[in-house]
């Protein structure tokens, strides 16, 4: 110090002047190890407790300021994301990831192999879920380039997503809908996260709809459909009935029987395990309100299936999430003061589609709805490629209130030319 201070001292005027002006500058621009560290992308597989909370303290960090977003029941998206046991990875393979500029988490991921997708459908198609990423856009394409890179080496040629985890649960990215928070089990999402996700190859695959009308339609519906009502009940001399309290277990299982019966024709479907309706059904179990259920019977036998759920999620923002220790007692006393209801499924067995009979199913759930104090419906969601549903719900009154995209890319060369 003593040597650089004698020299700086023999140094005429304007050799000092220039000497300070140039170490003012290099001041000026130094960077310390940490902040230069901070321009590094490293995206690497969650590893850990720690990497799991951060994984999913992102999620609460980046939409803390989103008055419109609707934390998940943490209890559940643990499971989800495979921190913690779900039926659903008995038959699938799943890795969360976390990408990092320099010390500061950026992005998460999960990467799946769904065995039961690629068996039904004779694909090796990976998907992604549960994405979540500042506006960065090089740290997006790493994340995802490489959850495509994990799912290349297990032997997928091309990568389909946002699912969460597969089409049976949350699905999709909101790109249309921004200005009203979603409803229970409706994903949600930056606007942003759009142009992320294209940057990093994807094109769209399939559009889902959310649609919403006055519950008090009933004054105002198309009398063809009603007509289409009556004339179904009548031809098939069809009974609906609710839940039945007393068998309440089997009765969800007659609704989730139906369920996988009736969408094997439908775009990206894929049958849910025995494990996963056993899972649904108890969850299902404290959720449901028999009177907003219905099940359409032909002699004796289940043939169509309906249920509306209750909009849990402004009572979910208020317990944070957290069911426990007393989060549920507050879900199950607040839910008499909720005014929404989401029509879930309007599911007929095969053999009797086309007939009108899931439009018997939901008519019988309106009025008790109307009885309840339900003031909103919405149908969610809605496949873009389901004209029939589409155009019955759209003649019934209803109007498009959210869009959510599922986009497809390519892991392979090969497959990249033959698409073009």
């Amino acid at each position: 110090m003593g040597q650089h201070f004698c020299t700086f001292a023999s140094m005429g005027e304007p050799t000092r002047v220039c000497y300070l002006l140039t170490f003012a500058k290099q001041l000026l621009c130094y960077q310390p190890l940490n902040a230069r560290m901070s321009e590094n992308v490293l995206c690497q597989p969650v590893s850990g407790r720690q990497d799991q909370k951060a994984f999913l303290d992102l999620e609460k960090r980046l939409y803390s300021d989103d008055p419109n977003w609707v934390p998940p029941l943490w209890s559940e998206r643990v499971k989800l994301v495979g921190f913690k046991h779900h039926p659903f990875y008995d038959n699938a393979e799943g890795q969360t990831f976390l990408v990092r500029r320099g010390d500061r988490v950026v992005g998460r991921v999960l990467a799946v192999v769904n065995h039961a997708h690629n068996r039904y459908h004779d694909e090796t198609r990976g998907f992604f879920g549960f994405f979540e990423c500042e506006d960065d856009e090089e740290a997006a394409i790493e994340l995802l380039d490489t959850a495509g890179d994990w799912l290349k080496q297990r032997g997928m040629t091309c990568v389909r997503g946002p699912v969460h985890p597969s089409l049976n649960y949350e699905v999709g990215l909101l790109v249309d809908g921004f200005d009203t928070p979603p409803t229970f089990l409706i994903p949600y999402n930056h606007p942003y996260y759009e142009r992320l996700i294209q940057a990093a190859g994807f094109e769209k695959s399939q559009d889902l709809y959310s649609y919403e009308a006055s519950i008090d339609i009933l004054e105002t519906l198309d009398p063809k459909l009603l007509f289409v009502i009556e004339e179904s009940t009548r031809r098939f001399n069809a009974v609906c009935r609710s839940i039945d309290p007393k068998n309440f277990n089997a009765d969800v299982r007659v609704f989730l029987d139906i369920y996988n019966q009736s969408l094997q024709r439908t775009w990206g479907y894929v049958p849910m395990s025995e494990a996963e309706v056993d899972d649904q059904s108890n969850g299902l179990k404290n959720l449901l309100l028999p009177k907003l259920t219905s099940i359409a019977e032909i002699d004796g036998k289940p043939v169509g299936a309906g249920f509306g759920l209750l909009d849990y999620n402004p009572l979910i923002k208020k317990i944070n999430g957290k069911l426990l220790p007393f989060g549920w007692l507050k879900l199950l006393m607040g839910r008499k003061k909720l005014k929404r209801l989401r029509l879930v499924s309007a599911n007929v067995l095969p053999e009797y589609q086309k007939w009108g009979l899931g439009l018997v199913t939901l008519y019988k759930i309106l009025p008790e709805a109307i009885k309840f104090g339900i003031e909103m419906g919405e149908f969610s969601w809605v496949l873009e490629s389901n004209q029939l549903s589409r155009g019955t719900i759209e003649r019934g009154g209803a109007t498009r209130s959210k869009t959510h995209r599922i986009y497809d890319r390519s892991l392979t060369p090969e497959s990249e030319q033959a698409s073009t």
